[in-house]
């Protein structure tokens, strides 16, 4: 008797589990906890996003005119305070008309950034590129060579330091933290006790007292005649405030590297030095790479501290803008709103390549 051909019933066809749609029915709508949270935040959008809009956008007022600002108080927000006083708020106290120095060192700077964040660019000259645009930056914002007149640091302000004040105390702080971190980890009892003493009394004190010990009593411990510019003094303040962060997390790390790492080095006949460059270090700087990057973001907020040193960053600079006009004070808040724009996107693009670096370093373990 020959076979009767069955078919075989058709297997259901898989489910798309990338793109949008999946996204959102994984993330939103997982179960009926997660569905009613997002209903409730849809409707929250709903009642509180058009009245937003329409006082953000729709009747805001845009041209610099304080009389129409006035009258639109309460129904539209004023932009015209951000067209009108844009210029004291990324500048400073700036001169005036030198302000495309500012500009041009800011960009200088901000480009050599984003080029140092590129594989691409990391090779040895790269360094040598830093100490062009260090340099370029210095020349343009101080001016007294090249025909270019001498502007104090004091009258420096705005996005240029703010920008200066994060690159600088980033570049001297990390570094820094590595050998504090080896320090308190070595077996030197000198080495390892003045790291500590030097974590333990930093962290100790917050950065607002770290700034006024830089700019008003150091200079009274310096010999007679000899002063450092407040700025170096408030770099040098902001640096060894967190390096001293910086260093507990590589710390972490450090302990975080399996013993028996360290004793293949050994039998291996590799010196200190080299076990930490190239076992120890690579491992635990990958490790705490989020670590680092939140107190990236945190030193670049926190330059906002050195107002109580006359020294004038983005928020400083908007108090200069605003207190000294009666007529544009009222509309602090947009001005805020404008400078709480500057602030995001910088720390929004530095939490993004962290996050960039994370799936790098992903893909090679998993190689």
């Amino acid at each position: 008797m020959s076979d009767t051909f069955t078919p075989i019933a058709p297997r259901p066809s898989p489910v798309k589990d990338s793109g949008l749609v999946p996204w959102i029915r994984r993330n939103l709508f997982a179960d009926w906890r997660s569905t009613i949270v997002t209903l409730f935040v849809l409707g929250l959008l709903a009642w509180v996003l058009p009245g937003f809009i329409r006082w953000m956008l729709i009747d805001a007022v845009m041209r610099p005119d304080s009389e129409a600002c006035q009258a639109a108080r309460g129904v539209g927000a004023c932009w015209g305070v951000v067209a009108e006083k844009y210029r004291i708020m990324l500048f400073g106290r700036y001169p005036f008309d030198e302000q495309w120095r500012p500009l041009v060192a800011t960009s200088l700077m901000m480009g050599g950034l984003i080029l140092s964040c590129v594989r691409f660019f990391w090779k040895p000259w790269l360094a040598l590129m830093w100490v062009g645009i260090l340099a370029l930056f210095f020349i343009l914002m101080g001016g007294g060579v090249f025909g270019l007149s001498d502007v104090r640091t004091d009258l420096w302000g705005g996005l240029p330091l703010t920008v200066m004040l994060a690159t600088l105390s980033i570049f001297f702080a990390f570094p820094l933290a590595v050998v504090v971190a080896l320090g308190r980890r070595g077996r030197l009892p000198a080495i390892r006790t003045a790291c500590i003493v030097y974590i333990e009394l930093i962290r100790g004190v917050p950065l607002i007292s770290v700034l006024f010990m830089a700019s008003f009593m150091f200079p009274l411990f310096m010999p007679q005649g000899v002063t450092l510019d407040v700025l170096v003094r408030v770099i040098a303040g902001i640096t060894l405030f967190a390096a001293a962060y910086m260093a507990e997390i590589i710390r972490g790390g450090l302990q975080a590297i399996p013993k028996g790492q360290l004793e293949a080095a050994d039998t291996l006949g590799l010196t200190y030095w080299q076990t930490q460059r190239k076992i120890v270090l690579p491992q635990a700087l990958a490790m705490v790479v989020p670590s680092i990057m939140n107190t990236f973001i945190s030193l670049f907020k926190d330059t906002s501290l050195v107002t109580i040193v006359s020294l004038y960053e983005l928020t400083g600079a908007l108090a200069l803008a605003l207190n000294a006009d009666v007529n544009w004070r009222p509309f602090k808040l947009e001005a805020y709103l404008f400078i709480t724009l500057i602030y995001f996107t910088v720390c929004f693009a530095m939490s993004r390549y962290s996050l960039w670096v994370e799936k790098q370093l992903s893909a090679s373990k998993a190689r």
